[in-house]
This record gives C-alpha cells, structure tokens and sequence, in this order.
C-alpha cells in the first residue's frame, strides 16, 4: 500500500475508539429483513441445541438436569444477545448508516490499493490521474466521517443535548464539491464522485442527528 493511502482504511479498533462500541453490536442495514433474518439463524441454532441435548440425556440420563441448566442458559443467552443487539439498531440507525458509510470508505481505498498493485507490476496504463485530488478528496470524506462517529457518540450517551463546539459540525462538502470534476468517464473522477457521495451521506447523517435538538 502507497504512504499515501496508509491510514486511511477505518481498523474494528479505530471505528470501536470512536464510536464506543464495535461493528457486531449493531445489524446491518437496520430493516426488519435483517432483524428476522439474524433470530432464525438464532432460532436455528436454539433447534440444534435442543437437539444435542435430547441425544446427550439418552447417553447420560443421570446428567439430564445438567444438561438442560447447560445447554437452556446457551441459548437464553443468545436469544437475548439477539434482542439487545436488535434493541440498539433500532434506536440508533444513524450509527448504522454511518458504518455502512465507512463500509464504502473502506471499499474505495481498497479499490485504489489493487489498482495501485496492477499498476506496479507493469501496467502505466491503469494509474489514477490527479491522485493528489483524490486522496485530498478521501482525506476530507474521512474527516467528516471521524466527526459524525464522535457527534453521534456524544448525542447517544447523553439524554439531553448538548451543544458542541461550531467546529465539530463544519464539514469540507463545498471543497469536495470544489474538487469534483465534469469528466465522469475518468478514473479519478470516478473516485472522486464516490468520496462525494459518501460525504454526503455522512453530512446528511450529521443533519438528522442536529435535527433532535430540543
């Protein structure tokens, strides 16, 4: 990977300092479909369980009351892992669009580090023009990122709202559209309308979550 790009992909433990909490603890996308989706994979591993149990007894009828203490808290325990991570998605979907918006982050660095890696064994013909552009453009995108994780953080471990400094609400979506460019075959504007589209993305996060003000 380029110096240029090192850094810029958001780590588990990144996304987990600043958020608060990890990637498995919300469902994404935050839908129904997702939600049922999740419990029957969990309502198919409960039917597993029960099974297991029911071919334990049979070997060891004196353990019976052991193994169902064992194997009732395993799934009890899943089924509630379940509903509480259901609970939070619920309640917080702005933090999952956010995640599903790193997500796409994520997907275009890794897209200029392969292209990068074809062009440095021997295809010229593959390099991204104007890079400077565009990583300035993925620098910017990534701030704006950075600041709607600590915002949301903020409004979500506390009741009432709490006014934040001017400046972790500016955003660089003018000098991203600044940087867009009409050639929208090119490589590099590509790359540049995907950066766009992501920061907006994330800007309109950052509206809805200004919008629950008191």
């Amino acid at each position: 990977m380029r110096p240029d790009i090192q850094g810029l992909e958001f780590t588990r433990g990144e996304i987990r300092r600043l958020s608060g909490v990890g990637l498995d603890a919300v469902y994404r996308p935050s839908t129904w479909k997702k939600f049922a989706a999740e419990l029957a994979k969990t309502g198919l591993i409960v039917v597993l369980l029960t099974l297991s149990c029911g071919l334990l007894s049979i070997v060891m009828p004196e353990r019976l009351l052991l193994l169902v203490i064992i194997h009732g808290s395993v799934a009890l325990g899943l089924l509630i892992d379940d509903l509480r991570r259901i609970a939070f998605s619920r309640r917080h979907r702005h933090l999952a669009n956010l995640l599903d918006e790193i997500a796409q982050f994520n997907a275009v660095v890794r897209a200029i580090d392969i292209n990068d890696q074809i062009e440095a064994v021997g295809n010229p013909g593959v390099a991204i023009q104007d890079r400077d552009r565009v990583i300035e453009a993925l620098d910017l995108t990534r701030e704006d990122i950075v600041r709607a994780l600590r915002t949301e953080r903020i409004l979500r471990k506390n009741a009432q709202f709490i006014r934040l400094n001017p400046e972790l609400f500016a955003n660089n979506l003018k000098t991203l559209t600044a940087l867009q460019v009409s050639d929208q075959a090119s490589e590099h504007a590509r790359l540049l309308n995907e950066a766009l589209q992501i920061a907006v993305g994330v800007r309109e996060e950052m509206r809805k979550l200004q919008g629950q003000r008191p």
